[in-house]
């Protein structure tokens, strides 16, 4: 499977980004997607994922109310709408595959997410 994430750049603070993932082969009845962000000297954190427990969408606190993800199955593509960016925001996003029958989405980490795009870079300047 191969994801290709695009959209970042740099927005001010108070701005909006729209990130797309498309993937091929398969569909969004073979995977979970998940979208992560790595900022310079930390980890990966998960920033929206479906919940596999619910089918529910997770996200995290920091993000929660800000971002929006949403999926368009006839394009093979995931989205990840960002508004009302903080600085702290600023990171590479990247978008990640967990297969079907996985229980660990991103609420638990990123362990189990399989397949990973390159990671789009978001920078947030003040």
């Amino acid at each position: 499977v191969q994801l290709v994430e695009s959209g970042g750049g740099l927005v001010q603070v108070g701005g909006s980004l729209r990130l797309s993932c498309k993937f091929s082969p398969g569909t969004l009845s073979s995977f979970f997607i998940g979208w992560f962000r790595q900022a310079p000297g930390k980890g990966r954190e998960g920033v929206a994922c479906i919940d596999t427990g619910d089918a529910s969408t997770y996200y995290p606190e920091s993000v929660k109310d800000r971002f929006t993800y949403s999926e368009d199955d006839a394009e093979n593509t995931v989205y990840l709408d960002m508004n009302d960016l903080k600085p702290e925001d600023t990171a590479v996003y990247y978008c990640a595959a967990l297969p079907w029958d996985s229980y660990d989405d991103c609420r638990f980490g990123d362990a189990h997410y399989e397949h990973w795009g390159q990671g789009t870079q978001v920078t947030v300047s003040t």
